[in-house]
């Protein structure tokens, strides 16, 4: 492994002294950090943190193949605003009994929330309250509050949803919408986290899970569960909470889980995305000590591959990252 870790190293170093000269030796580079290379196995690993679409294809795949188990990773983690990959329902359950409540008045509600794209590809959400529709909005990139009124008595409020409505990836990157809470006259303040229940596509329950989580790992598990994986078959790791080496962190935590398993493995095979699949498939083969034959699956990059500029700028920087690794790996 220290030898062909070496021997990558001075590939793309000189890879990278080529691109200066050369738009075919960029495309290269770009190709061998993509590379997808499948073995006989019966665990599929994949890393929480992929977009929807990729989650997607690894249902997909587990499902033609032989596999027995997908193991999903990701670090723990709280994000501050809880992301709608694809349209839906987030409902929010305020449970407001007290008195004070009980008036039936204007009231003011407030949508702390961002999207992913600005200008016409803004996310577009609506508002409701016990399933009538209150307002609507388009957010863009900056984080703000969209304010509705509405007149009634808030310990009437059975449920408040935020439908996501126009989801879609293209040249322009991904929709998506970003909420972190809702805020009622100001005053009560209700979290994503453990007051809200994710419906993805329609109102209906099949794809809907709570948002309980603290972790990535948990978060893709739960949005795999609700792609039709049974819960039995897919299990989440996850690494601690770290700010850097989050690939690292999440294949110890995967081999430290191994090692107290009864799963007999015959074989690995990992889902990850685009340029970062190289520094993946790197780290689990060293940190497994080639215990077991791993295969890569990298997935299209829609997000980042969508124009040359960025191409060019996740590329690169996954050079230097696999650059980094290959020197944090040498002591294990």
């Amino acid at each position: 492994m220290k030898k062909a870790g070496l021997l990558t190293l001075i590939f793309l170093v000189i890879l990278i002294i080529g691109y200066l000269f050369s738009r075919p030796a960029f495309n290269y580079l770009s190709g061998y950090l993509s590379k997808s290379e499948q073995v006989n196995s019966n665990i599929l690993i994949v890393e929480g943190w992929l977009p929807q679409y990729a989650l997607e294809m690894a249902v997909n795949e587990f499902k033609k193949g032989t596999y027995d188990y997908i193991i999903v990773t990701g670090i723990k983690s709280v994000s501050e605003y809880f992301e709608l990959s694809e349209n839906g329902y987030l409902i929010f359950y305020p449970r407001l009994k007290n008195p004070e409540y009980s008036q039936n008045k204007i009231h003011r509600i407030d949508v702390r929330a961002s999207g992913s794209l600005n200008d016409s590809h803004a996310a577009h959400f609506n508002l409701f309250v016990n399933d009538s529709l209150v307002s609507d909005f388009f957010a863009d990139k900056q984080k703000r509050d969209f304010i509705a009124n509405w007149q009634g008595s808030v310990s009437n409020i059975d449920s408040i949803m935020v439908q996501f409505t126009n989801d879609k990836v293209d040249d322009f990157g991904d929709i998506n919408l970003f909420v972190k809470e809702i805020v009622i006259d100001n005053k009560y303040i209700l979290p994503y986290l453990n007051n809200s229940e994710y419906d993805m596509d329609h109102l209906d329950g099949k794809r809907r899970f709570i948002n309980n989580s603290n972790s990535v790992a948990e978060l893709a598990r739960n949005n795999l569960i609700s792609m039709g994986v049974d819960a039995g078959k897919v299990i989440a790791v996850p690494g601690a909470k770290v700010k850097i080496n989050r690939t690292l962190t999440s294949a110890l935590a995967f081999r430290d889980w191994l090692k107290t398993s009864d799963i007999k493995v015959r074989g690995i095979t990992i889902i990850s995305l685009g340029t970062h699949a190289r520094r993946t498939w790197m780290t689990y083969n060293k940190i497994m000590n080639e215990k077991f034959k791993i295969g890569i699956m990298s997935i299209p990059d829609k997000i980042n591959d969508n124009s040359k500029e960025s191409k060019l700028f996740k590329t690169l920087h996954e050079t230097l990252g696999i650059l980094y690794y290959w020197l944090i790996l040498i002591p294990y």
